[in-house]
């Protein structure tokens, strides 16, 4: 089995802006790369059993070796957004990685085996693929699991390496 420790801790917020600012003091992130706009497509992703549909701002940075992620909900109903108008701004997710699709595929499978729901899964422009599984009842609204590929990686190491 792969490792699944958490590479990433994710917040969901109303305001890019000051989130970035609390998690730049409390945690030395230096510098946030955005990316505006993000599309999440009905033609490649899902939500809750239906096609997705949905925009979000998101940003990127890192505390050590763990990706810090900064996600404003723009448009559409998605797990940002729902998670944000029930709980509030604040943590939303971990996620942990897979060596490849497969991997991806087997790691989701066993989470549902365990008894988590899978309440959002797609692949990204780029080839990313995420699954969003839960077990709210347990007090883990949300965990990712994704398959990042070598140009992605690229990316996440270019803003990794901005840090140091």
């Amino acid at each position: 089995m792969h490792d699944q420790t958490p590479v990433q801790i994710a917040w969901v917020t109303r305001d890019l802006d000051a989130t970035e600012a609390a998690l730049t003091a409390a945690l030395a992130a230096r510098t946030w790369v955005r990316m505006p706009d993000v599309h999440f497509a009905p033609d490649a992703c899902t939500y809750r059993g239906a096609p997705a549909d949905f925009t979000a701002h998101v940003s990127f940075s890192y505390a050590g070796d763990t990706q810090l992620e900064v996600i404003q909900p723009v448009a559409g109903r998605s797990p940002y957004a729902d998670h944000l108008d029930a709980c509030g701004p604040g943590l939303h997710h971990v996620c942990v990685t897979a060596p490849d699709p497969a991997a991806l595929d087997a790691m989701v499978a066993g989470a549902e085996g365990d008894g988590m729901e899978v309440v959002g899964r797609g692949t990204m422009p780029g080839g990313m693929r995420f699954a969003y599984l839960s077990a709210a009842d347990a007090g883990v609204p949300y965990l990712e699991m994704a398959y990042v590929p070598p140009d992605i990686q690229d990316f996440f190491d270019y803003v990794k390496q901005e840090q140091q």
